[in-house]
C-alpha cells in the first residue's frame, strides 16, 4: 500500500509540472510497522502480516529471531539464553494428517515445523501420542533431524505432553528418526538448580537435542528426563493470562531454585489468530517481568506462544531479545549488549518501542 501511495504522489508530481525525484517501489524496502500488501513488500527479517486488533490493514512486523549465539558468545551455561517456544508446534493451519484420520483439534501455529525452525524457534512443545504402526511424531523428528543436521551449532529443546503407554514407544521412535545421535543424556543435566554445561560445550560433543517428558517414570525406563525435575512453569490458558504468574499444578513453585529452567507460557485456551497477535505484543512484556518475580528475579528461558510471529511490531521475537538482554548484559534489548563482554551495556544502541 504504502508503494502504491509513493507511484500515485510521483505520477501528480510529475503531472503537474514538479519536479521531483522519482520514490521508486522497491520490493523489501518497506520497515517495520509500514504498510505492506505481501511479505515481498517488507525488509529481510519481517513479513506482511494483519492484526486487526490493533491496526487496519496489513503491515511489515518481525518474524525473524535474534540468533544470541553469533550476536553474542555461546560460551554461558544453557541456562543462561532465552528461547522462543512454539505451543502445540505440530498444530499447523493446513497441515495434512499425518494419521489419515482428519484433524478435529484447534490449530496452533501457521508454519511447518522446519519453517519454525528456520525462523529462530529453538523449543518444541509437542503432543505425543501411542497410533498402531508407526508413531506420527516419526515425520516431525525427521524434519528436526534434518535442521539438526544443517545447523551444527544449534540446540533444539522438545517439551513433550507426553500420551504414549507403549513401552520404549518413544525411544523407538528417536531411533528411527536419527535424533539419538544428537541426544543431551539426562546424567549431564544440572541436579538441584546448578547451572547446565556451556553451550560451547554441547555444540563441541553434538549433543544438541534436549528432550523434556511428562511420564514422570520414562527418566528411569527410558532416560528421558522429567520435565518438572529441571524447569518450573507458570500456569497455560486462559487461567494463565489473568495478570499473576503462578505455577501449573505440576511444577514447583516458580521460585524453586533447584530448577534451573524457567518456561512462560503465554497464549489463551483457545487459539484465535487476531487475539493471539495481541497477546504476543504489549502484554507479553509486562507477563515477563511478573514471572520475573514470580520466578525469584529470574528470568524465562522459554516463552511459549500461539502463532509466533502474529504481533503488532517486534512481538515475542522482541520479547525473547528483551530477555537475552537482561540474562546476558543486563540491557533490556541483546542488541544493547556489547559482543564479546558480559555485564557491558551499550546504552546508545538499546532499541525501544518495538515490541
Amino acid at each position: 500500500m504504502a508503494c502504491l501511495r509513493n507511484m500515485a504522489f510521483t505520477i501528480v508530481s510529475v503531472f503537474i509540472g514538479v519536479t521531483a525525484t522519482a520514490l521508486a517501489c522497491t520490493q523489501g524496502a518497506s520497515k517495520l510497522h509500514d504498510q505492506c500488501s505481501s511479505d515481498e513488500d517488507c525488509a529481510a527479517g519481517l513479513h506482511c502480516s494483519s492484526c486487526s486488533l490493533d491496526f487496519e490493514g496489513s503491515r511489515c512486523v518481525r518474524a525473524d529471531a535474534t540468533n544470541q549465539f553469533k550476536l553474542m558468545n555461546n560460551s554461558l551455561p544453557f541456562n543462561k539464553y532465552a528461547f522462543l517456544t512454539t505451543h502445540n508446534s505440530f498444530a499447523i493451519k493446513g497441515e495434512p494428517s499425518h494419521t489419515g484420520i482428519p484433524r478435529l483439534t484447534f490449530t496452533n501455529q501457521e508454519d511447518s515445523v522446519t519453517e519454525q525452525l528456520n525462523h529462530g524457534v529453538r523449543a518444541l512443545m509437542l503432543d505425543t501420542y501411542d497410533f498402531d504402526g508407526d508413531e506420527p511424531a516419526l515425520d516431525t523428528f525427521k524434519e528436526i533431524e534434518a535442521f539438526l543436521s544443517a545447523n551444527p551449532s544449534e540446540i533444539v529443546t522438545l517439551i513433550l505432553e507426553d500420551y504414549v503407554q507403549a513401552p520404549y514407544g518413544l525411544t523407538r521412535v528417536f531411533n528411527k528418526s536419527g535424533l539419538m545421535k544428537y541426544w543431551f543424556p539426562v546424567s549431564k543435566m544440572p541436579q538441584n538448580g546448578q547451572d547446565w554445561p556451556l553451550v560451547k560445550d554441547m555444540v563441541a560433543s553434538n549433543r544438541r537435542l534436549i528432550v523434556f517428558t511428562s511420564i514422570r517414570s520414562k527418566q528411569q525406563t527410558e532416560g528421558i528426563a522429567y520435565q518438572w525435575n529441571y524447569m518450573v512453569e507458570n500456569e497455560y490458558g486462559n487461567d494463565g493470562m489473568k495478570g499473576n504468574c503462578i505455577n501449573r499444578a505440576e511444577s514447583a513453585s516458580l521460585d524453586d531454585k533447584t530448577k534451573s529452567l524457567v518456561l512462560v507460557n503465554r497464549f489463551g485456551t483457545v487459539p484465535v489468530k487476531a487475539v493471539a497477535c495481541e497477546e504476543n505484543s504489549v502484554g507479553l512484556i509486562d507477563m515477563l517481568q511478573t514471572c520475573y518475580a514470580a520466578a525469584g528475579n529470574r528470568w524465562a528461558n522459554f516463552v511459549a506462544v500461539d502463532y509466533y510471529k502474529r504481533s503488532d511490531g517486534g512481538g515475542v521475537f522482541q520479547a525473547v531479545d528483551t530477555l537475552n538482554g537482561e540474562l546476558l548484559c543486563g540491557c533490556n534489548d541483546v542488541h544493547s549488549c556489547v559482543p564479546g563482554s558480559s555485564g557491558t551495556c551499550n546504552w546508545r544502541g538499546q532499541r525501544k518501542g518495538l515490541i
